[in-house]
């Protein structure tokens, strides 16, 4: 049993406790002269000093399979020059920035990586102060925005780096033609193109660089949308300004489009394959065995196209049975005066009548 003194002061605590701000595990009294003071306008300060976090303004840009660092460095004011024990978390943020992934923990050089960050991710402290990541073997999913948490004791500071991979979006329709694909249909197709379903900011830049679509598609937020650079009749009337269409929001299971599809560069190489004979599709996937590749997916048409510069005016089956082939050079007898890759669309599997594209790792 505990004396009335006793109660008295236990419920004292308590009533303090709960009227303090909760900080990471702790009630924290800005106030206390022991503890800190606040100075009105949401910064806290422990003992008179401030911890700082610095992270770039812009986005960094990468590409797929490559190397990256997102720079973060943070400091004290006025500077402390006595070791302390920081740790360091780093976490990607969902769109909404509403939620977060944790990516890697660090206490000193010591670190533990998560999900499909682990094996990937580092940090580099080269210099005092410094809590930046490194990510290798980047992937497409990797794009985002990414928090770097410092966290000394009570004080915790955090910075946002923005990470966008340099790539190219394109329209997909499979087999069977316009309009087979719900949401989830939208990003498997995609996926077994070696591309992911593009973002609505995938889709704006590539319309900003003159991606025309008259079809509608899928994007990763769930919309549905279509890139017009030329306005005309069917596309949504000819008095409309250039832009994204929209249709908004759409059922994920029941409404059906064609899907826009985001790619980046490539670890190997796409090639036309040198073959004395027409192919049709089964005798295409063979052929390209038979020369230790296989056979190439859309999205790694199009990444070769775009990042470098294949050109080919021949055209081949793809691993989806469609036949394209790409132009990063337009001229006479190989389609429209613009570069691009040019559609066969999805012809009988059993013609000879095309060669292949196929791929090899590097």
């Amino acid at each position: 049993m505990h004396s009335p003194l006793v109660l008295v002061v236990l419920q004292l605590l308590a009533s303090n406790c709960h009227s303090l701000p909760f900080f990471n595990g702790f009630y924290y009294d800005h106030t206390h002269p022991g503890n800190g003071t606040g100075n009105g306008n949401g910064e806290v300060h422990f003992n008179g000093v401030k911890l700082v976090v610095n992270t770039p303004e812009d986005a960094l840009f990468a590409y797929r399979g490559g190397n990256v660092t997102l720079p973060c460095l943070y400091y004290y004011v006025p500077e402390l020059y006595s070791t302390r024990r920081i740790r360091i978390k780093w976490s990607k943020l969902h769109k909404d920035n509403t939620k977060e992934r944790d990516v890697l923990v660090a206490i000193g050089p010591r670190y533990r990586s998560f999900g499909e960050f682990r094996g990937r991710v580092h940090l580099r402290q080269t210099m005092a102060r410094e809590a930046s990541l490194v990510i290798t073997d980047l992937k497409l999913e990797d794009y985002g925005k990414y928090k770097c948490e410092v966290i000394d004791g009570l004080e915790d500071e955090s910075g946002i780096v923005e990470l966008e991979l340099r790539g190219v979006v394109f329209p997909y329709q499979p087999y069977g033609g316009r309009y087979q694909l719900n949401f989830h249909d939208a990003k498997k197709a995609c996926e077994e193109q070696d591309a992911m379903l593009a973002s609505f900011e995938q889709l704006f830049k590539a319309w900003e660089e003159g991606l025309d679509w008259c079809n509608a598609g899928w994007v990763l937020d769930g919309t549905v949308q279509y890139p017009i650079t030329l306005p005309r009749e069917p596309c949504g009337g000819k008095d409309i300004s250039p832009g994204l269409r929209s249709y908004g929001e759409r059922h994920k299971l029941l409404h059906r489009f064609d899907a826009f599809c985001f790619s980046s560069s490539l670890k190997g190489k796409v090639y036309y394959l040198n073959h004395p004979e027409k192919l049709n599709f089964e005798e295409a996937k063979a052929a390209c065995q038979e020369d230790e590749s296989t056979i190439a997916k859309v999205g790694q048409l199009f990444a070769a196209w775009r990042f470098l510069d294949l050109d080919r005016c021949d055209a081949g089956w793809l691993a989806d049975a469609s036949v394209r082939y790409p132009i990063a050079f337009p001229r006479l007898n190989c389609g429209p005066p613009e570069p691009g890759v040019r559609s066969f669309g999805f012809p009988d599997k059993t013609q000879s009548t095309y060669g292949v594209f196929c791929y090899k790792m590097s």
